[in-house]
């Protein structure tokens, strides 16, 4: 360990989190006592050309200096970073860390003056549910099952991988989700994301073949809104799920198209391409994509008083947002580059209809270049969460395949390499992108967490990382059970509500006390990070706020008891270990996942 100076997004370093156009808001970076550092300076590039201005001590506290300095917010996202300069040489802090050698503009801080996303969504906790194997109501007996599919009995295994594996049909419908809210409540999230409710030709219905209505397998329009307002009813959110980058080849846009080559929802596709009739998503024919320059598209889509966009997001229904599926993807096809356009105008339109609601983006992989651009409120943090997560917790010597399929799996990894990943993902976009992203374990398009780290034990500290750092935890319905899957289409498993005694309940009251504590300590929703100690079992945090401090300790494996000068008293509000005194050890046993709140102010000044 060293002695490192801090500064991130967060409320202790940045007081104003909504600086408007024109202002200029106060900055602090924190430097301990003895760091080498006599002269702070702050580095801004507004307008692209870089200026200097020196910073002043603000305050001297619990062994830090405590530097202040002003930034313009002279552009839509405004960058600065420090240059520390005395005893200990001249070193650049940025959001990646503090650097010895010259260092890009593109992993400085940023402020950020577009629109904030919705203020519901710093304490949201999401449950993900994909509607087909939740749950079913009385009402889903006497609907028959569709032409394309194959009808399955509740406890009828998965098929991950096959031609059978889309068209496999356990029924679930809106109306069993409604019915289930209670175990959503006891769980302790208040937000309800749905993967694709819109008709389709399969289970996961991400080839929708209308955007018109909800789907009469889950109980159509009327069974939304039942499901709308049982969750209002309890104060909570409910988002939606939608396909900006395709749709279904059964849609009826895409067989207009098909059947009238003069038809106006020609232009809406990619036709008449070489070597094949028509663009689709990865080659699957049955997700023809999308063609964002087109103005009926973006009309249609969007724009239009009726739009989809708009429509489910008003009255009866009032979905809360959207999760915008292959986000990645849509606009994106050769020399065709509408992403950012498309991003822009879906959130102009959302805001414009439901000022309230969220705009989320799906990516699999480098998400950094698409966020802080007026577009997308977040994304959905696979690689800079999930994957270091699953790479530093798997067990077993088997491949563990991840959600794009690398080859050879998830590698198992040292906690040295889990920071850098996350550091690497983190430091490219703002504080407000990251901390509106959301954090999740795995998802419908993922295996089980339990799969990948193999036990109950594990299973604990990834939900303890995901309940406490920040972003906005996601949970996929049934791994508060520990139901397991080996991928994707493997984890979509139905939840055992008739076999109560298959669930695990060390796992599910480890959930529930995890996400009870996000409630009720301001640090964890709204707190910066501070990583303080790391070694290859361990990962050993901070989270500050104005309120108060929360440490959290990680380890996956037994290891030595870690000693962290500066430690203030803190008592144990997680984990059983012992309160903490000044300069005690943290606990050596694992796996555990600890927490600590101090009983002062933040005083630890060592960092990993």
């Amino acid at each position: 360990m060293s002695l490192q100076p801090h500064h991130d997004g967060s409320a202790t370093y940045v007081p104003e989190q909504e600086p408007a156009l024109g202002q200029t808001v106060p900055v602090f970076v924190r430097v301990p006592v003895g760091a080498g550092v006599d002269q702070v300076y702050l580095r801004t590039t507004g307008d692209g050309e870089p200026r200097f201005a020196e910073a002043v001590v603000d305050r001297t506290a619990g062994g830090d200096v405590w530097w202040r300095a002003e930034v313009e917010v002279r552009n839509p996202v405004s960058n600065y970073r420090f240059l520390l300069d005395g005893a200990a040489g001249a070193r650049w802090l940025n959001a990646a860390g503090t650097a010895g050698h010259d260092v890009p503009d593109h992993g400085d801080f940023k402020l950020v003056s577009h629109a904030p996303p919705p203020a519901w969504t710093r304490d949201a906790v999401i449950y993900q549910i994909f509607p087909d194997r939740f749950a079913r109501s009385a009402a889903a007996d006497g609907r028959p099952a569709p032409d394309w599919a194959i009808p399955c009995d509740w406890d009828t295994p998965v098929i991950g991988r096959g031609p059978e594996t889309p068209r496999q049909f356990y029924g679930g419908d809106l109306d069993g989700i409604t019915e289930r809210l209670d175990h959503l409540e006891r769980l302790g999230v208040n937000t309800v994301y749905l993967t694709p409710i819109f008709p389709a030709r399969s289970n996961h219905r991400y080839d929708a073949s209308s955007f018109d209505t909800v789907d009469p397998l889950l109980g159509g329009d009327a069974a939304l809104v039942r499901l709308a307002d049982a969750v209002r009813a309890r104060g909570w959110r409910l988002v939606g799920d939608i396909t900006s980058n395709h749709t279904g080849d059964a849609h009826r846009w895409f067989t207009d198209a098909v059947s009238d080559v003069d038809a106006p929802e020609r232009e809406l596709y990619y036709f008449d391409l070489p070597g094949s009739d028509y663009e689709s998503w990865n080659g699957v024919t049955s997700l023809p994509k999308l063609n964002w320059g087109s103005a009926e598209l973006r009309h249609r889509f969007a724009t239009a008083e009726d739009s989809l966009l708009r429509r489910w997001l008003r009255p009866p229904y009032g979905l809360d947002g959207w999760r915008v599926d292959v986000a990645n993807m849509t606009g994106r096809r050769g020399a065709d580059a509408y992403t950012h356009e498309v991003a822009r105008l879906l959130r102009e339109v959302v805001a414009q209809t439901r000022p309230d609601a969220l705009l989320l983006a799906e990516h699999g992989h480098d998400h950094t270049g698409d966020l802080d651009r007026d577009g997308w409120h977040g994304t959905m943090n696979y690689v800079g969460f999930t994957d270091p997560v699953w790479s530093w917790l798997r067990a077993g010597d088997d491949p563990v395949p991840n959600f794009l399929g690398t080859p050879g799996g998830v590698r198992r990894r040292d906690a040295d390499a889990v920071l850098a990943t996350m550091n690497a993902y983190r430091s490219l976009v703002s504080w407000r992108s990251y901390t509106h992203s959301w954090q999740l374990l795995g998802s419908h398009d993922s295996a089980r967490i339990r799969t990948v780290v193999g036990d109950a034990a594990r299973q604990e500290v990834a939900a303890g990382l995901l309940a406490t750092m920040p972003g906005t935890p996601v949970v996929f319905a049934g791994d508060e059970l520990g139901l397991t899957g080996t991928n994707g289409e493997g984890s979509r498993t139905p939840m055992p509500w008739h076999r109560p005694e298959s669930w695990d309940r060390r796992t599910f009251e480890a959930y529930r006390s995890l996400l009870a504590l996000r409630r009720d300590e301001p640090a964890l929703r709204h707190g910066g990070l501070r990583w303080v100690y790391a070694d290859a079992d361990t990962l050993v945090f901070l989270r500050e706020a104005p309120t108060g401090t929360v440490l959290a300790l990680a380890r996956r494996a037994p290891g030595v008891p870690v000693h962290l000068p500066g430690l203030p008293a803190a008592d144990n509000i997680y984990g059983g270990a012992p309160a903490l005194h000044p300069n005690a050890p943290l606990p050596a046993d694992g796996p555990t996942f600890q927490l600590w709140r101090a009983r002062r102010g933040p005083r630890l000044t060592h960092s990993a």
